[in-house]
Formats: structure tokens, C-alpha cells, sequence
């Protein structure tokens, strides 16, 4: 199966409906979950979208669409671990020939992972499933770096950091 690049106008509309509830809410959490449901019923064929965040050695699950996820996943495991060790974006055309692949949702067969950055820090990522192969792309990567700079920049970010260093 080909890569299914979303037409530019696409990426117009996104963008503009995150800027339209950044606007008015400033609360991460509140953003961070409109941000996910944007992105999921936004992007084709993506069984899966959220956030993991960063506490001590692990990953903890944080707002998300999709079904049940893995909860704690270390920074040494994974897909997720490898973009939060790496510092950088991840796209798998084919999870199950990834090594140390955590098989969250048995549909998933391409995977991309984002690192969230708060002041040039890992603090997290936002990964995306999808059930088709090689559906991911490196436009669709740039694109949600881009959305969640907007993000963190439009986001009160430092009690959702505070809380997840202070859990553990």
C-alpha cells in the first residue's frame, strides 16, 4: 500500500481550526486533547493518536483517540523510546520489522512518533498508528512538529511537566 500524503490545502484547515481553540484555552491538557481528536479525525486511516509523557524512565499514557493503549512504556522500549532517546521523529513503514516494537494495538502496521520539545527538552511524544502500511510520510512528520510547536507555545506546559516529575 502507497503513502497517503494529504493534499496541502488539507494541512490549511488543520491549522487553522488548532489556532481557533488555542485561542481561547490556554490549559495543556484541554489543548493537548483537542489536538489529538484534531489529528485523528483529521489524518486518513490513523487507528491511533496521543501522547505519551515523559516521567523519569518512562513513557506515561496521556490524552489519546484510539483504543485501550499501553500505559508505562520505558525510554529504552519501543518505537516511543527510540524517538525520546534520539531526540527525533520516527516514521515505521512496517512496525513488526521493528526491533523491540511494542505491539500496543494488534491492527497497527506503520507507526510515527514525534517528540514534544518544551524549551529544546524532550518532555514527551505524540504517536500515530495506522492499520495501513508505509502510511506515514516525512511532510505529515514536519507538519505535526510544526502543530505542536503552536502547541506548547500557546499552552501553559510547565504544571503538566511538574506533575509527571513529581509521579514518577
Amino acid at each position: 500500500m502507497q503513502k497517503i500524503d494529504l493534499p496541502r490545502n488539507h494541512f490549511v484547515v488543520i491549522k487553522e481550526k488548532l489556532m481557533n481553540f488555542l485561542t481561547n484555552e490556554n490549559n495543556f491538557v484541554t489543548n493537548a486533547s483537542n489536538f489529538t481528536s484534531l489529528i485523528f479525525h483529521y489524518f486518513d486511516s490513523v487507528s491511533w493518536a496521543g501522547f505519551y509523557f515523559l516521567s523519569n524512565n518512562n513513557l506515561v499514557l496521556g490524552p489519546y483517540q484510539g483504543k485501550i493503549a499501553c500505559v508505562r512504556i520505558p525510554i529504552s522500549d519501543g518505537v516511543c523510546g527510540s524517538s525520546v532517546r534520539g531526540k527525533r521523529t520516527i516514521i515505521v513503514p512496517d512496525v513488526h520489522k521493528f526491533p523491540g516494537y511494542i505491539p500496543c494495538d494488534p491492527t497497527a502496521n506503520s507507526e510515527m512518533v514525534v517528540p514534544v520539545l518544551y524549551q529544546k527538552k524532550v518532555i514527551g511524544v505524540f504517536d500515530l498508528d495506522s492499520p495501513i502500511y508505509n502510511r506515514f510520510t516525512e511532510t505529515e512528520s514536519k507538519f505535526v512538529s510544526e502543530l505542536l510547536e503552536l502547541l506548547i507555545n500557546n499552552s501553559k506546559v510547565e504544571p503538566v511537566i511538574q506533575y509527571y516529575e513529581a509521579v514518577g
